[in-house]
């Protein structure tokens, strides 16, 4: 795809816009055309020229853009299928079949826009970059807060981000005690706790409370800057596919000019030059994949996989290497407690008691899960009295007349915490330590578990898919990623990356081999738009959506097993529908040749192959016997 364009309003435009709009003006001009010819012959039976008037427009306007296109492609010597049909409408023009040529610029222009339909492009990424990003920010000097245009922010100026803002670039907090959602960012599956001296980034999703930071970079500069930066780099290099009409066309169409030339040669009559080629014409090519294609968009569609690039039916078949994102994509996405070790004269039960009963009054991200965990074995919570949160000291409070703290293990030494030399090691995961009237009671231990179907999933890659390999690339720490490889059984692993390396890892497997990429998150979209077919999880990000080739809606991995099938039962029917149709030609091609077929009975003949082949394609409509198989 050419490269993109900046305006002077920042806007983006793909220069191949004028184009798709171009020939979805050719097809829609080209069905009124036809649909007026068949009205002035047989509705109002007029005067042969009068109902080849339509026809013939269409063939000047409509056939000479595509012409001059494809006499480009030609000069490239790039022998697709559509270019055995620009030759095809010459010689319906020399014929004097004029309805024959409208019908096969209605192909042409027809099969170009619907290979473009839903594509994604360069602008509608960056537009939805642009526009969750702020354009104003809040400076403060002294007692006064100005709203300022986000260029005019520079390095040391103090800012305030208000409640559920989003942070307009880098800093540091001098002010406040909160937490962010930077999980579309980093990869980290939690909201971070934020308070005096924690770093903050920008495109980051502030909580509840304000937060006073100090910048420690310009806008353009920050984080989120560098990830549109990467994006539109992405979008530059993105992989170029030939598509599978292109791919069966670059035989056909030397094969059948060949034939064509021969037998007029041999036989020195122009007609059977021109009989080979109507009876060739590649309807199956240019109508029945297409037909295939769409009727996959549609049967996608129902089981909610939105399909926003078409070419991902015919590529994902033939990946051999799979990308996972580990947050929100093999995981939930959300902490779960996965381990309470209690240490001696304290009961479990006892600790999550008063460790829940606190939480309900926090909004932690680690709350949820302890009150989870709770729930889940049935322990009724008494109520709390005297809870506080003081900045970077944890929860505290009275629970059934203990006092009861839930803080970070470095707060125990300074707090003189008695029994602390009970704290088992440092793991991986998040953590938490409950300590009861002042003396160490548990460590809470915390992971973001992974899918139920997820190890399932992963095993049936290669012996059902064909996948040879399958690797985590992961914004989040080694130990955590290493943890859910372990339990979803992937050994390759690359943890602690960012969206430029992600999109580095994904164009080097890429120009290997075809590769899956899929993940959730803004950090994931540049990846995506490198891969061969990237594929996003769930709805947690427009960017993401707008990169990803294909979309799945439901938060599920079986929705990523049910488009393979899909797609490969796809791609059987394209062939069955392109190959059948195909070979049936190239019968007419001998008759022809041979002089035993004419253009007109050729025209004929090739309209009853076209007719089978479409009734085939439309059978990817249809949802097969298996649409998932593990």
């Amino acid at each position: 795809m050419p490269s993109t364009l900046e305006h002077s309003d920042g806007s983006w435009k793909s220069p191949s816009g004028v184009w798709r709009h171009k020939t979805t003006a050719i097809a829609a001009f080209s069905i009124a055309a036809i649909l007026l010819h068949l009205l002035l012959r047989f509705g109002f039976h007029t005067t042969v020229g009068a109902y080849q008037i339509p026809l013939l427009v269409t063939l000047v306007l409509g056939g000479t853009p595509l012409l001059y296109d494809l006499l480009r492609k030609f000069l490239k010597r790039d022998f697709g299928s559509d270019l055995l049909g620009g030759i095809s409408i010459l010689t319906s023009i020399l014929l004097g079949e004029y309805l024959a040529g409208s019908i096969i610029v209605l192909m042409l222009s027809g099969g170009e826009a619907l290979e473009t339909y839903a594509l994604r492009s360069a602008s509608s990424v960056l537009a939805a970059l642009a526009k969750r990003m702020p354009s104003i920010a809040r400076r403060k000097r002294g007692l006064e807060i100005v709203e300022v245009a986000l260029d005019e922010v520079a390095v040391g100026d103090t800012l305030v981000i208000y409640p559920h803002d989003i942070c307009p670039v880098d800093g540091v907090v001098t002010e406040g005690h909160g937490v962010m959602d930077e999980s579309y960012l980093t990869g980290e599956p939690f909201q971070m706790t934020k308070t005096c001296g924690s770093t903050v980034i920008s495109g980051a999703i502030n909580g509840e409370s304000a937060l006073t930071i100090r910048t420690t970079k310009r806008a353009a500069d920050s984080r989120y800057a560098k990830i549109m930066e990467v994006m539109r780099d992405s979008e530059t290099k993105r992989p170029q596919l030939r598509r599978l009409g292109d791919r069966l066309g670059a035989i056909y169409t030397p094969l059948v000019l060949t034939v064509a030339l021969l037998a007029w040669v041999i036989s020195g009559e122009a007609i059977r030059f021109l009989a080979v080629l109507v009876i060739a014409t590649p309807c199956p090519l240019l109508i029945a994949i297409p037909v295939a294609i769409i009727g996959s968009i549609s049967l996608c569609a129902r089981r909610a996989i939105i399909v926003r690039s078409p070419v991902t039916l015919e590529q994902i078949d033939e990946c051999r290497t799979a990308i996972f994102d580990k947050t929100g994509t093999l995981t939930y996405g959300t902490p779960k407690l996965t381990e309470q070790l209690i240490a001696p004269g304290f009961a479990q039960k006892e600790v999550l008691t008063l460790a829940a009963s606190l939480e309900r009054y926090s909004k932690h991200p680690l709350a949820r899960a302890i009150l989870a965990a709770a729930k889940a074995d049935g322990i009724p919570l008494p109520e709390a009295t005297e809870v506080s949160e003081p900045p970077g000291q944890g929860l505290s409070g009275t629970v059934s007349g203990h006092q009861v703290q839930i803080t970070s293990r470095s707060q125990l030494d300074a707090q003189q915490i008695a029994g602390r030399e009970e704290l088992p090691p440092v793991a991986g995961g998040l953590e938490c330590v409950v300590t009861i009237d002042r003396r160490y009671a548990a460590a809470l231990r915390f992971r973001d578990a992974p899918r139920a179907e997820s190890r399932l999933f992963v095993s049936h890659l290669g012996p059902k898919h064909r996948l040879v390999r399958v690797m985590i690339v992961s914004g989040d720490r080694e130990s955590e990623v290493r943890y859910l490889g372990e339990q979803v059984g992937i050994t390759e692993i690359h943890a602690q990356q960012s969206p430029e390396d992600k999109l580095s890892i994904a164009r080097k497997e890429t120009a290997a081999a075809k590769t899956l990429y899929v993940g959730d998150g803004i950090n994931d979209a540049p990846a995506m738009m490198a891969a061969t077919v990237g594929m996003a999880i769930g709805q947690n990000s427009d960017v993401t959506a707008e990169a990803a080739g294909v979309v799945v809606m439901d938060n599920s991995l079986q929705k990523v097993d049910e488009f393979m099938h899909i797609s490969r039962r796809m791609r059987s029917i394209a062939l069955q529908s392109a190959v059948g149709g195909m070979a049936l030609s190239v019968i007419g091609i001998v008759f022809a040749a041979t002089g035993h077929l004419s253009p007109v009975k050729g025209a004929m003949l090739q309209e009853i192959i076209d007719i089978l082949a479409i009734l085939n394609a439309l059978r990817a409509a249809l949802p097969p016997k298996v649409i998932h198989d593990f």
